[in-house]
């Protein structure tokens, strides 16, 4: 049961994960390939999820945020907590970084459905006949992704399970009269209502033109990630006018982990979830914690770039006659 309804998170949690983008996509076309702190208005709600794009507006990564909250008493300097934003099939560079990045915490708090205390044994669990795991390895190899399961190492000690078990998410969907059928239709049919009068061909259609493109595997990322310029209204459908247990239910579990880290004497702590989670939670750390966004790393998650453009300049014709020539 545990691996057939983590399956099921695991797609709200990929859908989820890849529909934080909207904000500032467009507005911020030209952003640079930068890992590096940049200082955030935290006035303003934090962006979690991005398309950054070159000079032409061309997609050039899919990148994730890494967001630092420190207390917004100045006379505290600590806690500090990392918002670490995941999509949950990427690049295994993606989560090669974001290995090396959870070397430096006390504690890095991570989402699983599954009961208290469950540990993912490195290199993944096996793969999963469930459909939907079936679907997400599917596209996967598609895309030439990696799955997170597969390449995050969760066995370090410092490791900690900050989610709901089955049973808990089970009977809290339950109590809120929730289904994963009526998220989806919501989704679906605010999906139908956007495409109404617009432009160009329908999603489907460039996913299913993509997949007979020659590059077929950066033509179906740059599909897919093309329909996630609205994602904050999708994600708002999906998740309901109240809120749900897959993200607010979820989000409250994880952070009564984080208090109980804290008062062990936890200085340095991250919280590594689905994107989607992410603004929820920044409000819940804002109201709840008393912490205030100050900075954000972003790493690219998905390569955009077509196989020309990402490979390194070669030399000209002529280069190459006037090296044969230096040689002889």
């Amino acid at each position: 049961m545990r691996y057939g309804l983590f399956g099921v998170v695991g797609l709200a949690g990929l859908l989820g994960g890849l529909l934080w983008e909207a904000k500032a996509s467009k507005q911020q076309a030209s952003q640079p390939a930068n890992s590096q702190p940049q200082e955030v208005d935290s006035s303003k709600p934090s962006q979690f999820l991005r398309i950054r794009r070159d000079e032409k507006g061309q997609p050039v990564a899919l990148e994730t945020a890494i967001v630092r909250y420190v207390p917004m008493d100045c006379s505290q300097t600590s806690p500090t907590v990392d918002l670490v934003a995941a999509v949950h099939i990427a690049e295994k560079t993606y989560y090669q970084q974001l290995n090396r990045e959870f070397k430096q915490y006390d504690a890095v708090l991570y989402e699983l459905v599954a009961p208290e205390g469950t540990r993912i044994p490195k290199g993944g669990a096996r793969p999963s006949s469930h459909p939907v795991s079936f679907l997400q390895r599917t596209l996967s190899d598609l895309m030439s992704l990696t799955h997170q399961l597969d390449e995050i190492d969760y066995t370090p000690k410092h490791f900690v399970h900050a989610d709901m078990s089955p049973e808990q998410l089970a009977k809290a969907m339950k109590d809120r009269g929730e289904a994963l059928w009526k998220m989806m239709l919501r989704v679906m049919g605010y999906s139908l209502a956007k495409q109404t009068g617009a432009e160009g061909p329908a999603p489907e259609m460039q996913i299913l033109l993509a997949l007979f493109d020659k590059n077929r595997a950066v033509a179906l990322k740059r599909a897919m990630a093309s329909q996630f310029e609205d994602m904050e209204g999708i994600t708002r459908a999906m998740d309901g006018p109240e809120g749900s247990s897959l993200i607010a239910g979820r989000n409250q579990a994880a952070l009564a982990v984080l208090r109980r880290q804290l008062a062990d004497g936890k200085k340095k702590l991250a919280i590594f979830y689905g994107a989607a989670h992410m603004p929820d939670m920044e409000r819940r750390l804002k109201e709840d914690f008393g912490l205030v966004p100050i900075q954000t790393r972003w790493l690219v998650a998905w390569d955009l770039r077509s196989p020309e453009s990402a490979k390194p300049a070669g030399k000209t014709p002529a280069a190459k006659v006037l090296s044969k020539i230096s040689q002889n």
